[in-house]
């Protein structure tokens, strides 16, 4: 099952991937609202082979991911992977430089299940995949609304 959402941000190509590459920044909003992430490489460097064990509570029950930087390709794509017990899922950030000043990012979701209890997750999710693509949609605009308004006051 794939989402897919994109958004045109008024913002050169290097800021909108520093702000999309602040991972730590991602760690500490992930973690005020209730998840436990803890990083397990050691570099020093944004690079392939980051690494970042995550639990949260989702429909009611603890998850655990392990989520990993797969691919690094400065300013214009990170590939990452994730996997628990029942999901394997790969997320892509791109983005594409429009003008000098606009930027297009575009996320990819895809999860594939890995037993029965996932597939009839991914089964449900299928049924509200419109709702689902609007609200990661808006999610996306939110977030790029707010990369324009942090290149507007560094301007």
């Amino acid at each position: 099952m794939k989402f897919v959402a994109k958004e045109d941000i008024e913002a050169p190509i290097e800021l909108v991937f520093m702000e999309v590459s602040d991972f730590e920044a991602f760690q500490r909003q992930a973690m005020r609202r209730g998840a436990k992430i803890v990083r397990k490489d050691q570099l020093d460097q944004p690079a392939p082979g980051m690494k970042w064990d995550a639990k949260f509570d989702l429909r009611g029950r603890r998850r655990e991911v392990e989520l990993t930087l797969t691919e690094y390709e400065k300013p214009t794509l990170m590939k990452f992977e994730a996997v628990s017990p029942s999901i394997h899922a790969f997320g892509n950030v791109e983005l594409v430089a429009l003008s000098r000043n606009r930027t297009r990012l575009r996320l990819d979701i895809e999860i594939k299940p890995q037993n029965l209890s996932a597939r009839l997750l991914v089964q449900s999710l299928k049924l509200a995949k419109t709702n689902l693509t609007k609200r990661l949609q808006l999610k996306v605009t939110d977030y790029a609304q707010t990369l324009q308004e942090r290149a507007k006051k560094r301007a």
